[in-house]
């Protein structure tokens, strides 16, 4: 039967981001996690199938550029006629200030979020996830109670925002890919560029979500999604998919691995979902075999990268070594490549791109065997100024390289006892922005799978989680962050499902009573 493993990356905060339910009642029987202000669960499974999800990218909004009568600003043309536009006034109190009068501006299509008064133009934003129905997350209801594939792609139907990735695997043998979110109909424009508001660029309604991409049971009998494009060139409606996509390192080393035997165990997809191995890595490294540098640390850190697998642990003094190569590398190509203007809208550049212009030897960068050496000098350099002399000391998951530290959005706020119970870490953390366990590339780990599942429909009390760094709000509950070491040394934790099984493991148990009840109950007793 199908294993489902499901590990969306938000950013990383505490309380934690999703909150693990099990879900029992007549009808209903789901267990899983979602967001806590957000109804059902939205990745979890019931008893007959398993479902989770990543973020696609839509193209849900247009930018609408509007001529503005120089008479009147607060009119604008549509259909050759001034139109007038919706006014709301709205007062903002400020503390120990006067009160603040502001203007609101709508066309027929959204708000005004700026107006050009020298040249009478305005202009708004087209949210098509402003419609009735884009509740996020809403469609989880009827998700939770599918029993096939063809039921949970009708609750699917239903889903308009956010814009996901589902998939599905369930009892039946069957596994599926089902892309949802609210599509705007565009018949005479792509939607890259802003459009006139005049009229004559108005959507025709929205793409029914089954016409979305999607895929039952593929030949290779797996389904990889990791926030890259997987929609193929010839899907006919191209308007409605969004341009901006992850890089394709991760998936592609999550199907490299799952081509590489026939069959996949529980534990195997945990490894898989927590995997530092980075293939930009080994395509970088691969380049240094022949080179050779003068300087002696240098040198001996390319004989290092080119014996390494690419494998980003927290303890390797590899792994230390090449992110800050691959840090210093894309800094200069960012500078050589982007203009000094556009430097701070264009913050970086990812090191696949980077990669592709070394190979194609792009002469912006000069001798590429220069480039790469000088490149790798410079980041020895900062390791040797960053650790000191000794490499067994670069190793790569430490404190002030790379960690995770979590804090709580009141932990400046609080007195010094307080502020370590508003705190968790720092821990070691391995992998990259590259690798199937995505930890960032930055020094402290800011986003990531916090929250993971690994489903054996076969086995419903087989299922494992993860929730970082645990599941209560209460800094006083022994439940705020326990689960925050397991989770940032990459172990799980059995959910079980059946009755029995939780009843013997429960570790306390309460019964909420409505408060009519209660009321009813004292007065009877009364």
């Amino acid at each position: 039967m199908p294993l489902l493993a499901n590990d969306p990356h938000r950013a990383i905060a505490m309380p934690s981001l999703r909150y693990m339910v099990h879900l029992s009642a007549p009808g209903w029987h789901v267990a899983g996690g979602g967001e806590p202000a957000i109804p059902g669960v939205s990745i979890g499974h019931n008893d007959y199938g398993a479902w989770g999800l990543t973020v696609f990218s839509i193209d849900s909004e247009d930018l609408m550029v509007y001529e503005l009568n120089p008479e009147n600003h607060n009119q604008y043309r549509y259909q050759n006629q001034w139109e007038d536009m919706r006014l709301i006034y709205d007062t903002i109190k400020i503390k120990h200030m006067p009160d603040t009068v502001v203007l609101h501006r709508y066309t027929r299509h959204g708000p005004v979020t700026f107006t050009d008064a020298k040249n009478h133009r305005a202009y708004a934003v087209r949210c098509a996830w402003l419609e009735k129905g884009c509740a996020p997350y809403l469609a989880s209801l009827r998700m939770n109670t599918a029993t096939s594939w063809e039921e949970f792609r009708d609750a699917c139907s239903y889903s308009y925002l956010p814009g996901e990735n589902m998939i599905w695997a369930d009892r039946n043998g069957t596994i599926g890919w089902q892309v949802v979110g609210i599509a705007p109909i565009r018949k005479n424009w792509d939607g890259l560029l802003p459009v006139p508001g005049d009229g004559r660029y108005e959507w025709e309604g929205y793409l029914p979500v089954k016409q979305l991409p999607n895929i039952v049971n593929p030949p290779h009998g797996f389904w990889v999604t990791a926030n890259e494009n997987l929609v193929t060139a010839d899907y006919p409606h191209l308007y409605a998919v969004g341009r901006q996509w992850a890089d394709s390192s991760r998936g592609n080393r999550i199907r490299e691995v799952l081509h590489s035997k026939p069959k996949f165990t529980v534990a195997d997809m945990m490894a898989l979902q927590t995997d530092y191995t980075s293939l930009p890595a080994k395509n970088l490294t691969a380049l240094l075999k022949n080179l050779k540098h003068n300087h002696p640390v240098t040198e001996k850190a390319r004989k290092m990268l080119v014996e390494w697998n690419g494998h980003l642990g927290p303890h390797s003094v590899e792994a230390g070594i090449y992110m800050m190569w691959e840090r210093t590398l894309t800094e200069r190509a960012h500078r050589i490549f982007v203009p000094p203007a556009a430097q701070g809208v264009i913050r970086s550049i990812p090191v696949r791109k980077v990669i592709e212009w070394i190979k194609a030897n792009r002469k912006e960068l000069g001798n590429r065997d220069t480039f790469l050496m000088g490149t790798l000098h410079e980041a020895c350099r900062r390791m040797q100024k960053k650790f000191g002399p000794d490499m067994n000391q670069w190793q790569y998951g430490q404190e002030n390289y790379h960690h995770v530290l979590i804090r709580h959005p009141l932990y400046a706020a609080v007195n010094d006892s307080l502020r370590a119970t508003l705190q968790c870490g720092p821990a070691p953390r391995g992998g990259s922005g590259t690798t199937p366990g995505v930890t960032g590339n930055a020094d402290n780990q800011t986003h990531g799978a916090t929250f993971r599942i690994v489903a054996d429909v076969a086995d419903w009390d087989n299922c494992w989680f993860t929730n970082a760094p645990g599941q209560s709000g209460d800094p006083q509950s022994n439940y705020f962050k326990n689960l925050f070491i397991p989770w940032a040394t990459d172990h799980y934790f059995r959910m079980y499902f059946s009755k029995n099984n939780i009843v013997q493991r429960a570790a306390e148990k309460k019964r909420l009573v409505p408060a009519e009840k209660r009321l009813i109950q004292n007065s009877q007793t009364n």
